[in-house]
């Protein structure tokens, strides 16, 4: 007990003192305890060298988590190269071929898309392959698929490349709309204050991955280095990740929507969705503790209730006091304005409808993802990257038909688990 104590005297004193210019620091355990058995140290150079063993130890530890953290991060956010051929060769197509600029819907379906006997959905992606899974899924999953109408939202330049495929890829008797950003007469920066900040939230995304700046100082945990990294990534300075906040101005004419994430996939007939009385509330969510949030991803919104309410407005103030605060109030995204700006407005529905997780818990129970009607890949790893969780892919690839033409010529085959 008194060798004991007399070591954490030791050890108390050693904290405060400057180690010797020539001690020589065993690079592994295994070596600090064979240098222990085989010299004879007193007690002061045994917790000299405890000491620095421990410290080179947890310093080697910090910076092989660190590594982790960043090719997880690069592997998430860089398009793989068959993803970049598919929208290449798409494009391409678009401008050649006369029935991949078809009109969608061809016109005497066009009515189709303001008829509120319809199930409407709403995604909104610059990722072909993933969107195509979503709608895909959501067909091949629906009781009454004559009734759906999917309405996909992209960007100007991807819109030539999603137009193509869902024109050239029928999934009739589904109704498909493809529709850019830039084909919204709404969406003006007058309309659309978040479009001002975009460009904001670039140069603050510069600030933790531009050239001049260090992306992460010495003291940062691999948890805060991880959360500097995922506030970098290009999702969040993209329009597309904001505009599900104006739903109600971009369908006018619709009563109720579902909003689909593009990382999602969709198991069961989503059509008992419209039934469920919201109670007045504007969005139907799985709640994930309670009221102080709600999952992203698979919403049911009653857009009637929500042009009564100031949702846009607050979404709005909350976006610009973040910008004023030079991001302190959160760094970057939408899951912190939409919670605030939707705060008294969610129905919370049954966890059942959407599970979460599948692209950062590697250890999801599988029973649970086959009874969920809706399960969200949310997290760096996708089905669609080989960081992808190889048994949580085949609940995903089983809607792409890796036969496709353009799948085949980019090199996108069905990944071996």
């Amino acid at each position: 007990m008194r060798l004991v104590r007399d070591l954490y005297v030791m050890l108390d004193k050693v904290n405060s003192e400057e180690a010797p210019l020539d001690l020589k620091v065993p690079e592994t355990f295994d070596e600090f305890i064979w240098d222990m058995k085989n010299n004879d140290y007193d007690l002061r150079s045994f917790a000299f060298k405890l000491k620095a063993t421990m410290e080179s130890m947890d310093k080697e530890l910090r910076s092989s988590r660190l590594s982790e953290q960043l090719n997880k991060h690069y592997a998430a956010i860089a398009i793989p190269k068959g993803l970049y051929c598919l929208s290449l060769r798409l494009t391409d197509e678009y401008s050649s071929n006369a029935l991949a600029r078809k009109q969608l819907p061809p016109p005497e379906l066009v009515p189709c898309l303001s008829d509120n006997s319809y199930f409407h959905f709403v995604l909104a992606s610059d990722n072909i392959l993933a969107a195509s899974v979503v709608v895909r899924s959501t067909i091949r999953s629906s009781l009454k698929p004559e009734r759906i109408v999917f309405h996909v939202i992209t960007d100007k330049k991807t819109y030539p490349a999603m137009h193509s495929w869902f024109a050239l890829n029928s999934l009739s008797p589904a109704i498909v709309e493809v529709k850019g950003v830039h084909q919204f007469d709404w969406l003006t920066q007058e309309n659309v204050p978040v479009l001002e900040s975009i460009e904001t939230q670039r140069a603050a995304r510069d600030r933790y991955h531009g050239s001049r700046r260090p992306i992460t100082s010495a003291n940062d945990s691999p948890r805060v280095f991880a959360a500097k990294l995922q506030a970098g990534s290009p999702t969040y300075t993209n329009v597309l990740n904001h505009i599900r906040i104006y739903m109600p101005e971009l369908f006018p004419s619709l009563n109720k929507v579902v909003f689909l994430d593009d990382d999602v996939v969709v198991q069961h007939d989503l059509s008992p969705l419209w039934d469920i009385d919201l109670s007045g509330k504007v969005n139907g969510a799985v709640e994930t503790c309670r009221e102080c949030a709600w999952a992203y991803g698979m919403n049911i919104f009653d857009l009637n209730a929500w042009r009564k309410t100031t949702i846009k407005d607050k979404y709005h103030h909350w976006v610009k006091e973040n910008l004023k605060s030079n991001f302190t109030l959160w760094r970057l995204g939408t899951l912190p304005p939409g919670l605030i700006a939707f705060k008294g407005h969610v129905h919370p529905i049954d966890p059942s409808w959407h599970l979460l997780g599948l692209g950062y818990q590697e250890k999801t129970d599988i029973s649970s993802v086959e009874q969920a009607a809706v399960i969200h890949y949310n997290g760096q790893s996708k089905p669609w990257l080989e960081i992808g969780f190889k048994h949580l892919q085949p609940f995903w690839t089983k809607y792409v038909n890796y036969s496709n033409e353009f799948l085949r010529n980019c090199h996108i085959m069905e990944p071996q688990l």
